[in-house]
């Protein structure tokens, strides 16, 4: 089995025709990110690629796995996240149209945030500059006014 950061430079490698795909250190593992979309993570020396409801069959399909782990209040937790088969591990070239699967989960879950409505609240801040009503700063304003 290699190192850690064997499998990681192995992953980016593998990676590497999508673009400038770099790593970094998360959670015991590993979060590989094409520029800013995040499109895979290392976990126990096992890549996952990122997913969605259009792309899962495909990984479904293909005898893949799901990236889960075990929390104690609720169980096992899967994610989007799903091992490619063994043989896209093998080059580039076989690993691609699995990377482009991630690539394109990681576009569409991007694009949803984007058009997303902002989340409308009150903030703290609203609510510090409100001024406090208490009775005595009522009676105040009655009197002034």
């Amino acid at each position: 089995m290699p190192s850690t950061n064997d499998f990681v430079a192995h992953c980016l490698e593998l990676l590497a025709p999508l673009g400038a795909v770099h790593a970094r250190r998360m959670f015991g593992g590993h979060g590989l990110y094409l520029e800013t979309l995040f499109i895979a993570l290392i976990a126990d020396d096992r890549l996952y690629l990122k997913s969605d409801d259009a792309s899962r069959p495909s990984f479904e399909r293909a005898g893949c796995t799901p990236f889960a782990y075990s929390r104690r209040d609720r169980g096992a937790v899967t994610l989007g996240y799903w091992s490619p088969p063994d043989e896209a591990l093998d080059s580039p070239q076989a690993m691609q149209p699995w990377a482009r699967l991630a690539l394109a989960a990681a576009l569409r879950a991007k694009a949803a945030d984007r058009s997303a409505p902002p989340v409308q609240r009150k903030t703290a801040a609203r609510k510090a500059r409100a001024p406090v009503r208490t009775a005595s700063t009522q009676r105040k304003a009655r009197a002034r006014g």
